[in-house]
């Protein structure tokens, strides 16, 4: 092989891969946004699913199944109680004394702001029927609430969430 057809061949295999890199990086440019996937935004229906997912809690008449829905470091403003409740030992205590009354809740009216892919905000207001555990009389609690949610391991939790009777019910 002559000096001149190996500098050829050179020439044509560094012309080539410069090529082929090129077509590479142009490929790789043109398909890597197309295939990133960008976390979704939840739709209002799927968090107002999440208070649903509460209210069945409650029906199961076990306070760790509720407290399962907060997450660890979750704050609790709650409806019945002037304690505020800040972990998971606090939150299963309300729940302990407050399931006995076979809590039922009833969104009235709820606003739902989906703040991006992990957290989303849930306010409004509700009527909770309580039962006498000595009686069976119930009687329904007019509050208003606010959830709070992140989504956290993937798992959606409560992360803050007050409750409060109506002032002028």
């Amino acid at each position: 092989m002559t000096r001149r057809s190996i500098s050829k061949r050179a020439a044509v295999v560094t012309v080539t891969t410069v090529l082929a890199l090129g077509t590479l990086g142009t490929v790789a440019a043109t398909a890597g946004p197309q295939h990133e996937t960008k976390p979704t935004k939840h739709t209002k229906k799927q968090i107002a699913a999440l208070f649903d997912g509460w209210n069945a809690a409650l029906q199961t008449g076990d306070p760790k199944k509720v407290a399962d829905r907060y997450a660890p470091d979750a704050v609790l403003l709650p409806t019945v109680s002037n304690e505020i409740r800040t972990d998971r030992a606090e939150i299963v205590d309300y729940f302990e004394h407050f399931l006995p009354n076979k809590p039922v809740a009833k969104k009235v009216e709820t606003y739902i702001n989906v703040l991006d892919s992990n957290s989303a905000i849930d306010a409004g207001a509700y009527d909770i029927t309580l039962t006498d555990p000595k009686t069976g009389k119930k009687r329904v609690v007019e509050a208003r609430y606010t959830y709070e949610y992140e989504k956290r391991g993937g798992k959606w939790l409560i992360v803050n969430h007050h409750s409060s009777v109506m002032p002028e019910g």
